[in-house]
């Protein structure tokens, strides 16, 4: 059976997959630029996952390229979301990028990286995200019904990456000691977690950058390396940042929290295009233009 062929028989039988639309809680929230101040926890537990840490170690370009990889994960999160009908050929050219990085560990097990729990972790480590930065970076606190909101469109989403519905808990009340367990009991510390940590802390400078400049590049992106990693550490599960030995004490807990006040409170007066993300950005105003339109035609004298 062919990649094509077999990623078409896992699709058949799913739910609809759709793209999503204005007026959903991603529309709003995914695009803002504080995603990115948790999108490194949720790549350190993802790291800490058996099976993707082998094809990480393997094929990622994150050791080599930070900021290349870091830029391209950050645009196909866009697509995601806000790419219309793009955003289901972005899922689908993403399963067929996955479905040939396989990997052998050291212990000669064999590791798919489209098989269904680790395929289906990738993005539930986005729901712990999304929580945990509400928690710190928003002056608005989610209520019970805005989580199990995010979730479920978060379900629609892993419909659209052809997720097996066995990895879906059906609710956000049921997801979180499902997730709990998986951090209990499946995570592991592993040297590509390590690594990652490694690289976050001291962004190496692109290829394009000459040697000469690199004194000036690591002056430029030391503090912004710093403060990436307090953020990741911070954000990231107490129980993972002991199993990975990494120190977060109560002063740096009130840091965090005061820093991620003033950005809950700076983030939202800022002007669209500033907050947003380019795609998210360009991607709303084209839906206010076509509003606007709408508005016009149906002005018509007929």
């Amino acid at each position: 059976m062919t990649a094509a062929v077999a990623l078409d028989h896992e699709t058949k039988g799913r739910p609809e997959r759709r793209p999503f639309e204005p007026g959903s809680r991603m529309w709003d929230d995914v695009g803002l630029l504080t995603f990115s101040l948790t999108a490194g926890s949720a790549f350190l537990l993802q790291t800490m996952e058996p099976t993707i840490a082998a094809v990480v170690d393997e094929h990622s370009t994150f050791r080599t390229d930070p900021m290349g990889r870091a830029t391209r994960s950050i645009a196909s999160v866009m697509m995601w979301i806000y790419g219309g009908d793009e955003a289901l050929a972005e899922a689908d050219r993403l399963r067929r990028m996955h479905a040939t990085l396989n990997s052998t560990d050291a212990q000669s097990v064999k590791h798919r990286a489209l098989a269904s729990a680790p395929w289906a972790w990738v993005l539930h480590t986005g729901v712990f995200a999304f929580t945990e930065g509400n928690k710190y970076f928003s002056s608005r606190k989610l209520t019970d019904a805005d989580k199990e909101s995010y979730y479920q469109e978060t379900v629609q989403l892993m419909r659209n990456f052809s997720v097996a519905p066995k990895e879906i808990p059906a609710t956000y009340a049921e997801w979180e000691p499902w997730f709990q367990d998986q951090v209990e009991n499946h995570l592991v510390a592993t040297n590509v977690a390590y690594d990652y940590l490694k690289v976050i802390r001291k962004i190496a400078p692109p290829k394009q950058v000459p040697a000469p400049l690199h004194p000036v590049w690591r002056a430029v992106t030391n503090p912004v390396g710093r403060l990436q990693y307090f953020f990741t550490v911070g954000t990231t599960p107490e129980l993972v940042r002991d199993r990975l030995g990494l120190e977060w004490t109560a002063k740096d807990e009130r840091a965090l929290r005061i820093l991620g006040r003033v950005i809950g409170r700076t983030v939202p007066l800022l002007p669209e295009r500033v907050r947003y993300f380019p795609i998210a950005y360009e991607a709303r105003r084209l839906e206010r233009d076509r509003a606007r339109l709408r508005k016009m035609i149906n002005l018509r004298p007929v």
